[in-house]
């Protein structure tokens, strides 16, 4: 489903380029659970971003689905469709709207897709139910636990059903056992609905749990299992 080969990133600013990522390749199948370690700086969320076009490589292919994420003149407009139709974001901190209630924050891609309202509604209770949280949709942010908004955050990702779903550090701000009930829906939705996760962590604990684990490092991938 996605195929990476010979990216690199490279920065540029005052003093010397820095290369983040140099000649890594990878590639994931449809329905996959990959989970990616490495040390603080190695380059984890640069690869999560350039991954769901939030960011361009420098050079290499991206490719979703047989088709080139980056394209040569590819515009803004154009990585922002595909975000929005492909990919669902995961962060460590869960980015809701303060004014918006539970249900209002989930339904947000849906409403920059253009679905009218009603339909996003439709989709925002779905997914919200998907994940436990039913009869909290009503509630805003400061109403719900830390675990229960970042529930919310999933629910956000998983509202257009996307084919690949990147997590960072997901669970990096919550204790260990809502952690791990976070973990386990991650496992529901992907033997459930066949949805691809990459998730991006410094618990080893958990990461140990995923099938495939790679190891971010000298900017290319190894593989641990």
């Amino acid at each position: 489903m996605l195929e990476v080969k010979a990216l690199e990133k490279v920065y540029y600013g005052v003093g010397e380029p820095l290369t983040v990522l140099k000649n890594l390749d990878l590639a994931v199948q449809r329905s996959e659970m990959v989970g990616i370690v490495g040390d603080s700086g190695a380059g984890k969320t640069t690869l999560l971003y350039i991954l769901g076009a939030l960011e361009r490589p420098t050079g290499g292919r991206v490719t979703f689905e047989d088709e080139e994420v980056f394209p040569v003149g590819i515009g803004d407009e154009d990585l922002a469709r595909f975000r929005n139709r492909k990919v669902g974001f995961v962060f460590q901190f869960h980015g809701l709207i303060t004014e918006f209630n539970a249900l209002e924050n989930a339904m947000m891609p849906a409403l920059i897709a253009g679905r009218g309202k009603a339909e996003a509604a439709d989709l925002g209770r779905k997914a919200l139910v998907d994940i436990g949280l039913g009869e909290r949709m009503h509630h805003k942010p400061g109403e719900l636990s830390g675990g229960e908004q970042q529930r919310v955050a999933f629910a956000r990702a998983l509202v257009m059903q996307p084919d690949l779903v990147l997590a960072d550090e997901p669970t990096g701000n919550l204790d260990v056992n809502t952690g791990e009930r976070l973990w386990e829906i991650m496992f529901e939705i992907n033997a459930r609905k066949g949805t691809t996760f990459i998730v991006v962590t410094h618990n080893e604990r958990l990461a140990r749990r995923m099938p495939r684990l790679l190891r971010l490092t000298g900017g290319r991938l190894e593989t641990l299992r």
